[in-house]
């Protein structure tokens, strides 16, 4: 499947191609280091920026998974360039909690013991 969607952003038309070269640009990588990084020709790489040629699925899904970019921003501009990684997911989960009344801290609370009482149930009725 090709993407071909185009959103603008800032009065300038973005496609997936040029996310891609936004994501590789602020990687600060060449285009000969990042086609390395997901095995794609250089050459290939270059058409795909200049929009020459198609960016498929499957590079899509290999830049996700190799540069840590979020698939959906890639594919639609929506959303941030990068993923979180866990310790940044938890950083930002606690700073969240912090800006809450405390009568919805206590209900976050109830509501994650009542999701970890459930995974313990899962858990024992999938165990063998």
């Amino acid at each position: 499947m090709y993407y071909d969607k185009v959103m603008k952003h800032d009065s300038m038309v973005l496609t997936v191609n040029r996310r891609i070269k936004q994501v590789r640009e602020a990687l600060k990588l060449s285009q000969v280091q990042f086609s390395r990084v997901i095995s794609l020709s250089s050459g290939y790489l270059a058409g795909v920026e200049v929009e020459k040629r198609k960016a498929n699925d499957r590079i899509i899904k290999l830049i996700c998974s190799s540069f840590n970019v979020n698939e959906t921003w890639l594919k639609t501009g929506e959303g941030d360039m990068f993923r979180l990684s866990p310790d940044e997911e938890c950083t930002k989960l606690v700073s969240l909690y912090k800006e809450l009344d405390p009568k919805f801290q206590a209900y976050i609370l109830k509501q994650i013991d009542l999701l970890l009482s459930m995974q313990d149930q899962d858990k024992v009725r999938t165990q063998p």
